[in-house]
Parts: structure tokens; sequence; C-alpha cells
């Protein structure tokens, strides 16, 4: 390839991605009553928003209706052309139709039209053409018109399906305001991701308990501590007081500035060496506070204690790198 058809490809994507930013620019004088009026149907709405729309429109729709149930907005995407022969049993009076078509008479669409208007559903369109027999059909019209497409040839939907996807967009996220939708109400949606894991998660899901759980008495010889740490393999055991409840924390770290003091740990006692009280977490705290607290005053371990100041189970910086926290 020589130098000038590479500057003809570059000069051609740029090109496109200025038309269509410059068709994103231009919804935002479109924003007016019908959007609100788009926007209160929906927050009234006691079903779920059923997305149609029929080739690209329909790729489109598919994406908007996964936004907008991934943002506290019920919604599917439904077929037009299977909605006429079975589907549109799954679209009820309570739902909102949500229609995109650029032309706005889309025959599939548009032979749906009757049906909705029968069963008194209420209906949305999102169209290139407010005049068309699908946005008068409409409840509220959302405008997604370009002046022309990105194709050289005005033909293969490219700007107006952009425009569409980022009309789609202001939607869902002006519905997520307004329901006052927050991160841990995504989480719950997303419980796979990243987000998932940090927000759901809580400390008893990956802490150690019971016979994984270190610990030694108080007075305790710091050879048995050792031993103890040994055996559980947290880097650290927890020293009980003769109530049970929480002495202090002997981890690796106090180990090697015992080692410095040139304290014989042979005859020494845990109680001379641990680290008095310690930082503690609730196993009902989410493992992310964990992890703050962690981070923070720069340890590695926690120790999880009950209202009592009881030890109940123990984590490290592993655990929570292991469960995705971190």
């Amino acid at each position: 390839m020589n130098m000038s058809q590479s500057s003809q490809l570059i000069e051609t994507a740029r090109r496109t991605i200025g038309m269509e930013i410059e068709a994103v620019e231009q919804l935002k004088a479109r924003i007016d009553e019908q959007f609100v009026q788009a926007c209160e149907l929906i927050l009234q709405c006691q079903g779920r928003v059923v997305v149609v729309g029929m080739g690209k429109s329909g790729h489109i729709g598919r994406k908007i209706a996964a936004t907008l149930a991934s943002t506290g907005t019920p919604a599917f995407f439904v077929h037009p052309a299977e909605a006429s022969h079975g589907d549109m049993g799954m679209i009820t009076q309570d739902d909102v139709v949500l229609a995109l078509s650029n032309s706005g008479t889309t025959n599939e669409i548009v032979t749906l039209l009757p049906l909705i208007k029968r069963l008194g559903i209420t209906l949305i369109s999102m169209t290139g053409n407010p005049q068309s027999l699908l946005a008068r059909a409409a409840a509220a019209n959302l405008d997604a018109s370009v002046s022309t497409e990105a194709c050289p040839l005005n033909l293969a939907p490219t700007s107006s399906t952009t425009a569409s996807l980022v009309l789609g967009d202001a939607l869902a996220i002006s519905l997520l305001e307004a329901r006052g939708f927050t991160a841990e109400d995504f989480a719950f949606s997303h419980p796979g991701g990243a987000l998932g894991r940090r927000l759901l998660l809580k400390v008893d899901n990956v802490m150690h308990s019971g016979d994984r759980l270190p610990q030694v008495k108080s007075g305790t010889s710091l050879r048995d501590a050792l031993l103890e740490m040994t055996r559980k393999g947290l880097g650290m055991t927890v020293v009980l007081a003769d109530d049970g409840s929480l002495a202090g924390i002997f981890t690796d770290g106090d180990l090697r500035r015992t080692l410095d003091k040139c304290i014989d740990v042979r005859q020494a006692s845990i109680d001379e060496v641990m680290t008095k009280g310690g930082k503690t977490a609730s196993a009902e705290m989410l493992a992310a506070e964990a992890l703050k607290i962690m981070e923070d005053n720069k340890i590695n371990s926690l120790v999880v204690v009950d209202a009592n100041r009881r030890p109940v189970g123990a984590l490290n910086m592993h655990d929570l790198l292991r469960a995705g926290v971190m």
C-alpha cells in the first residue's frame, strides 16, 4: 500500500468520525419536552420497557434494552417480526414499547401499531422522521434524525445508528438519576463483575474462621505461637485474653521486629512481642471496607471480631486478592 492510499484511508476515517460527532452534537438541541415525556412514561410504567427494532435499529435496540436493564429500568428486546408470529404475547398492558425506526415506516413495526393501540400499551418512538407514521402514533417521540449518513452513498446506517445509540444512553442515564440508582444497585445487576465483587462481597465470605483461625491464649510462649502460625498459614495469629476477647495480634512483621531487638524467641512470651489490640473488622462489613482499613494502616492482616470483641475470623491481602476485591 503506497503513501497516497494510506493518507486516503486516514482521511476517510477522520471524516467519518467527524460526521458522527456532528450528528451527536445536533442531538442536544432536541432534548426537549418530548424527551421529558418519554422519561415520565417509563418512570410511571408498572411493567417493563420492551424495545423493538429491525435491522441495524434492532442491533442498537438490543444494546439500549441491555443498558436500561443494567441501570435500574427493567427492559428486554423483542424482534418485531417475531412479535407478529407469537412473541407479541410477551408484551403486557403494563409495559412500555420503545420502537426504533430511522424512517418511522418500518413495515414490521407499523404492523404492530393497531394491536399496541388496541391493547392500550404505551408507545414511545425513536425515529429519524418526526412526521412519520410511527412518530405520530407514539405518546412521545425521540428525534434521532441526522442531516446525512457518514456513508458516502448516504445509504448505510452510520451516523443515524450512532445518534440512536447515544440518545438511548441519554434516556437510560436520565432514568438512572431520576430513580436514585446507586453503585450498589448497579452491583446487583452485575454480580459477576469487578464492581459486583467489590460492593456485594462481605468479610464473612472471605475470612478464615473456626479451625482455620490461628489463635493462642495470652501467656503462650512465642515458640508455640510461631507453630500455630505455621500450621494455619496466615502469617499471623490472634492472641486471646482470659475472657476470650482480643488481647492482640502477632504477625510476620512483628516477628521481624522481635528478631531485630535480639529477643530470645525460645524464652519469650507472646505477650511481650504482640501488637496489643490491633485493627479489626466485623463479619458483616464489606470486603472492600476491610481492604481500605488495611491500606490506610499499611497492614496485611485483619482480625474479625463480634460485638464483644471476641475474634471470629481473620483475613489478609491474599484472601482479598483471590476474591477479586483488589
